[in-house]
Formats: C-alpha cells, structure tokens, sequence
C-alpha cells in the first residue's frame, strides 16, 4: 500500500508517515487531512513512497486529500528545503507557513472566487534619465540568473527602474516579485504597479490583509492569473509558476528579517530563489545593507549607481550639522531648527521634524523616591501617553493607567522625563499656533486605511509641520517639503550593537531623502553634541560609499560579518539561572571539539534581558567559513535536543543575527 510522506506545521526536523490506499506520485504537493493525536491535522504531501521505515501496523491511514488546488511545484519544496536547513528550522514549519492561514484549516469557510483588481487606464510613463537607462539595460530578464545592487540616491528614481524590468518580463509572460519592507509603503506603490499594468493581474499579499482576501490574493497568484505580486517578507515563499524576475526595494531594511518562528531574512531567500530558478534579482537602496555592499564591491553583485535624482529640477537636500553642546533647546527643540520651521511656514512649504520616539515621554518618574515606570513585565520602562492616560511598554504590549501619585512614596509631584512625538506635537503646535501640525507614528496610524487617509492629508497641504518616526523616513514623495528637522540621534553613535553606526547612517540618509524632492530644495538639519563625529561628515557629503567602507574597515579589523558568519542560540525561562545553565551546557557539548573551525563564546544575558516575564540568555557560535557554520549547526542542533531541560525554557538557533 502506497504510504505518504506529509510535512506537518510542528517545530519537528522530520516528516510524518500515513497510509493511502489510491495515493500516487501525482499527489505530491497536495494537502491532507491526518491523524494526529487525539485530533487531526492538515499536512502537505511530500512523497508518496512503497514502504515505510516505521512497521506498517503502527502506520495510520491518511484521511482525505484536498484537490481543490493545483500541487505545490517541486521548487517550492526546494525553497523550503534550503530555508530549513539554512536557519535549521522544521521543515514542516517552513512549508506550511507559506500558505494562507485559510488553506491551513481542517474545514476552512467557503470562500468566493474573486480576481486581482485592475483599473482601466495605463499610467504615464516617464523618460528615464541616462543612468536609468544604463541600469535598465543592464538587466535582461531573458538571461538567467544574475544579482544586482542598484546603490541610487533618495529620489533617483529607483521605482521607474523597477517597472521598467517588470515590463520586460511581463513582455516574456513572465510573473514578477516585487517585495517591500513594510505595509506602510505598500499603497503609493502598488497604486503606481496598478496605474502601469492595469492588465497584468496586481495582488498584494501582507499581514494587514483579511484572511480572506489574503487566501484570493494567494490564489490568483499561484493560479499564474497574477502576474505581478507586490507583498512583504513573507511573499518570498509565495509558489509562481512563472516567475522570472524578484525585485526587493529598501534591501537594507531590518523589516526583512523574520524575528520569531522561522527566522530567515526574506532578502538572502530571495537570492537563492532566484539562484534555484535561473532569473534575475534586483536589490534597490540608497543605503544598502553593508553585507550587500560588500558582495557587489566584490563582484558576486553587479553595481548599479544612480547617483542624481531623477527630477531634473530637483537637487540632494544641503545637510547641516548643528552642534548643540552650547545652545539651549526648547523641548529640544534648538533656535536654528525653529528658524528654518518659520521660514518654511512663511513660504508655505511643509517640514519634518523627525524623532524616532513614539509616545509623550519615555519614562514617568518621581524626583522624590527616584521610582520609575518599569514594566513588571521586561527589562524595559514604560512609555508615557498622555493623550489616552497610559503607560505602555513597546516590548510587551502590557499597559497601565497613568497613575495620580507615585505609588512608592505617594508624592504627587511625579514628571515625565524626555520626550515622544506626542510631547513634541503639542509643543510645536504652541510655539507654532498658525500651523497645522500633524503626527505620523504608529499610534497615529494603526491601519492601512488610516495610512492612506494620512498620506492624503499631507499630500493635499493639509499639513504644515510633520511629526514623525521611522515610518516617514523612506519610500515616500512629499512634493512641498522642503525641510527635515533630526532629532535625539546622538545615542544610537554609542550603542553596545555595533550594527548601531549602519542603521543611524540609514535612517538620517532616509529622512534626509525626503526634503526637496521636487524643484523646491531642500535642506536638513541634523542636532547632535559630536558634530565631528565621521559619521556626519559622510552625512553631510552624502557619501555611503565612504561611509560604508568605515565602517567596513572596521569590522573587517574586528572579525565582524561579513568577515565572519554567526549563529545565535537563545534561550528562555522564568528564571535566567536556568537559561544560562541550559546555554552553558550546549556550550560544553562533545560535537564542539569535532568543528575546530567554530568559535563557541560564553553565554550572556541578552540586552533585552527580561522579555514578557521570560528572562533571555544567549550563545554565539562564530566561524570564519560560512560551510564550517554550516556543517557544524545540524549536529549541533541535534545534540542540543538530547538536552533535558526545565519544562518552561525554550529556545531556538537564529542563523545570521542581526539583534544581540
């Protein structure tokens, strides 16, 4: 009798064996419905095979198999196998979390047919400038695999190369994979795709999206009626069958690396898929990722440089550094910065003023007892927002009412101390009553729909004064702001992650990229107490090259990636006593002293020490050759399951960490 090999969605490096009486090699790649305990689970078929390794009487038959989609195509199942054993996750996780959460139902709802929505009119297609045009033509979608880095200013244009290489291959009945860091960029860009291709079937896939809209989306896609796939990290996974091109925008973004279940990067995957399949992948940035740099100084990327911006009237922003050791600043606020604001108000022109700090205030104290808003819960205080009376913990979620006096001492007189944009918001709006002032953080805009509503605001001069966060800092095109305000990025020169320097460069270079994008020039203003600092010199300059072969040098010196390849094992319990033991003896394994080419460092707490009422450990395993790392995990991985641990500590292996 026929037995099915079926991948279940368990934290499990094995597949799972059932009998089935008129299964056929035809069935790979089908779903099925299984026992599994004393319920029932739906799989995915992998094999179909004459015997078993377990003996057949305690083998049970599989129940019903799902026909009401074509199989999952063998590369999908090559994919999955690569992210596997890469970041040694069950493979059964990986298959299955690629699906919709609808086709991963026992008895998922009935569902109507729906197509991808078109509109009735192609949009216009700009002229490309010259160095477009050589990017363009560098890259033929006909022509096998090839990886390329397009390194292009803010406002170069990089969204016209995109659908330029999109039309090729739309040409060639190719489908595309357009995948973005964050759902707030997902709008504007997929109404442009849409303006462009009103024909070519666009579906956008995120975690915003209905579960039923999400499961059509996957469909039209899989079903090859899609032709273009416009989604987040997790897209990657998505099976196209006639997928020829994979463009990742802001390649850099940490957006891209999942952090919890499978932790993969979405952009290293997207090489590999493109590798597997012989197409073309484009990364766009203008500040890529130093990894990624690294790979296209040394030839395993092509380089393309878009170096002016494409607007013939528009000019980079002029940056200037404004040292604060020897000014007053008023909320934080310095005179020069307020300045410029009222010039721009008087020429009605919009600014930004960028404070990556959501919230009223940081923290809630009283000066008496010295009590702070600590979450019970983390190692990490509570954020005061005063527009709802709440403290809340952006790590945990966990939230409190604000209270009336200190609940230590009782005094009353109790401060926020620091500042959000919240605080910052109702500031510039008394120092500035005449202006429209409006705040774009992630407690101001909680849906896609807000978001759109908020970008219409602002693109109608509905605003005078933006207040914003990271979400403001890339990926979009305000014509009338003409002036970016930085502030409170001095901490991030000194952090103990020493990706710190990479990220402050790229999210200054971001938000500084949104002034003056039109023929209006722009100008940004940088408040900082180590105004010598070499990462404002490069800022100013706008040299990521230079910047990026600092910081480069540096860790080339230190042994950091990409010199070096890492893996991380963390580990989680009530009590960090039992998260360092069970680390230390994973540390002390025999299967170590068999891979002398990998580094095992003494396990730590993590910076984020208590997370959750979870206290964290951690254990770097490092290695100069990416196979050596490579080889040893598995083994590693397998020993470190033979562990016996307390019951409620949990871990897991994260293979190219980029938190510590």
């Amino acid at each position: 009798m026929p037995v099915l090999r079926v991948a279940l969605d368990l934290p499990l490096h094995r597949l799972f064996d059932y009998l089935a009486e008129t299964a056929s090699v035809a069935d790979v790649g089908l779903r099925v419905r299984v026992p599994f305990g004393r319920g029932e689970k739906l799989g995915v078929i992998v094999d179909v095979v004459d015997g078993s390794d377990w003996p057949v009487d305690q083998l049970k038959p599989a129940g019903e198999i799902l026909r009401d989609l074509p199989p999952l195509p063998r590369d999908f199942f090559g994919l999955c196998e690569f992210a596997s054993t890469y970041y040694q996750a069950a493979f059964g996780e990986v298959v299955m979390q690629a699906l919709p959460v609808g086709l991963k139902r026992i008895d998922p709802p009935t569902r109507r047919n729906g197509r991808p929505a078109g509109i009735s009119a192609a949009g216009r297609r700009p002229a490309l400038t010259a160095e477009q045009t050589v990017a363009v033509e560098a890259i033929d979608p006909a022509a096998g695999f090839s990886a390329y880095l397009l390194h292009g200013v803010t406002g170069s244009g990089k969204t016209e190369v995109y659908l330029r290489l999109v039309e090729q291959a739309l040409a060639l009945g190719r489908q595309v994979l357009l995948l973005v860091p964050e759902i707030n960029l997902t709008p504007q860009l997929e109404e442009r795709v849409r303006a462009r291709f009103p024909e070519a079937g666009v579906v956008s896939l995120h975690s915003e999206l209905a579960e039923a809209a999400r499961e059509r989306n996957w469909r039209a896609a899989f079903g090859g009626e899609a032709s273009i796939v416009l989604g987040t990290r997790l897209s990657i996974f998505t099976p196209l069958p006639r997928l020829g091109l994979i463009v990742v925008d802001e390649e850099h973004d940490a957006s891209f690396k999942q952090q919890d279940g499978m932790r993969y990067s979405a952009r290293d995957i997207g090489v590999f898929r493109a590798r597997q399949l012989g197409i073309p992948i484009l990364l766009g940035s203008a500040t890529p990722s130093l990894e990624t740099w690294a790979n296209a100084q040394g030839g395993r990327y092509g380089l393309l440089t878009l170096r002016e911006r494409a607007n013939p009237e528009a000019r980079l922003p002029a940056v200037h550094v404004l040292d604060t050791r020897r000014m007053v600043l008023k909320e934080g606020v310095s005179e020069p910065l307020i300045a410029a604001i009222k010039e721009r108000l008087a020429r009605g022109e919009q600014s930004l003023v960028f404070l990556n700090r959501r919230g009223y205030a940081p923290v809630l104290a009283c000066p008496a007892c010295g009590w702070v808003s600590r979450c019970t819960r983390c190692a990490a205080n509570m954020v005061l927002h005063l527009a709802d009376r709440r403290l809340r913990c952006h790590h945990c979620g966990c939230e409190h009412r604000v209270p009336k006096a200190c609940p230590t001492c009782g005094n009353q007189d109790i401060h926020p101390f620091g500042r959000g944009t919240q605080r910052l918001e109702g500031w510039l709006q008394e120092q500035f009553p005449e202006a429209r002032v409006l705040r774009v953080d992630r407690d101001s805009v909680k849906s896609r729909k807000q978001w759109e509503v908020m970008l219409e605001r602002i693109h109608g001069g509905e605003a005078d004064i933006l207040v914003g966060t990271q979400m403001l800092a890339k990926g979009h095109d305000f014509p009338k702001l003409t002036l970016v305000g930085a502030l409170g990025a001095d901490a991030a020169l000194f952090a103990a992650d020493w990706r710190a320097p990479e990220r402050l460069f790229a999210q200054l270079m971001q938000v500084a990229g949104r002034a003056g994008r039109a023929e209006l020039k722009g100008e940004v203003l940088v408040q900082t107490q180590y105004p010598d600092h070499p990462l404002f010199a490069a800022l100013v300059a706008h040299d990521y090259p230079g910047f990026a072969a600092a910081q480069l040098k540096e860790r080339e010196q230190a042994g950091f990636p990409p010199y070096a390849f890492q893996a991380m094992l963390r580990a989680e319990a009530p009590v960090m006593a039992d998260a360092i033991a069970f680390l230390k003896t994973a540390a002390e394994l025999p299967v170590i002293a068999e891979h002398d080419k990998v580094f095992i460092y003494d396990p730590v707490p993590m910076k984020m020490a208590r997370l959750a009422n979870l206290e964290r450990g951690q254990l770097l395993a490092e290695s100069h050759s990416r196979p050596a790392l490579q080889a040893f995990l598995p083994r590693w991985r397998e020993a470190i399951e033979g562990l016996k641990a307390p019951s409620k500590l949990r871990w897991h292996i994260e293979v190219d960490p980029l938190e510590f």
